[in-house]
C-alpha cells in the first residue's frame, strides 16, 4: 500500500495557520479591567465591592456601561485578529 505525501503532509498545513489571538485578547481584557479599577477608584470605591441597586452612583454605573464596552470590543475585534 503506498500512502501519498500530501495526505501525510495536509494536517500539518492546516494546523499552522493561527488566526485568533488569544494572547492578544487577554492583554485587551486586562487593559478593559485596569481601566474599570481606576474608574471605580476616581469615583471614591473600589472595584468589586459595590452591589448593584436602585442607589448605585452614576458614575458607578458609567464605569460598568465602559467595561461592558471594552469587553465586547475585545470580543469581536482583538479575539479573532490574525496573529502571525
Amino acid at each position: 500500500m503506498r500512502i501519498s505525501t500530501t495526505l501525510l503532509l495536509s494536517p500539518l498545513l492546516m494546523v499552522a495557520n493561527v488566526n485568533a489571538g488569544p494572547l492578544a485578547y487577554g492583554l485587551c481584557q486586562t487593559g478593559c479591567n485596569t481601566v474599570a479599577v481606576a474608574c471605580y477608584a476616581a469615583a471614591g470605591f473600589t472595584f468589586g465591592t459595590v452591589i448593584a441597586a436602585a442607589a448605585t452612583p452614576a458614575a458607578i454605573l458609567g464605569c460598568n456601561a465602559a467595561l461592558g464596552t471594552c469587553s465586547a470590543t475585545c470580543a469581536t475585534l482583538v479575539l479573532f485578529a490574525p496573529t502571525p
